[in-house]
């Protein structure tokens, strides 16, 4: 389970991004350049979660008993608590 926030970093210079478990007070610097990151967005979902993929339409998939949308890597729907079957590959 992630504990800690996971955040999207940008190096002001190249644009390059990079995605982090911050913690607050910390500085986060480029491993290239050596400058500091600027924090660009927080990733849902928001720690503490069971799930570790950011909420993207590739990473979601359908509880067949609520209908709500679930992480692909969870075994028990957040909403209503079901265990929902395994994920089929086409």
């Amino acid at each position: 389970m992630a504990v800690r926030q996971r955040y999207r970093f940008r190096a002001p210079s190249t644009g390059r991004e990079v995605i982090i478990e911050a913690e607050p007070g910390h500085t986060y610097r480029d491993s290239d350049s050596g400058e500091p990151l600027e924090v660009v967005a927080k990733l849902t979902p928001l720690a503490p979660s069971p799930s570790n993929l950011p909420w993207a339409i590739e990473n979601l998939r359908h509880c067949p008993w609520c209908d709500q949308m679930a992480q692909r890597d969870l075994n028990d729907c957040p909403t209503c608590g079901r265990r929902m079957g395994p994920i089929t590959t086409a």
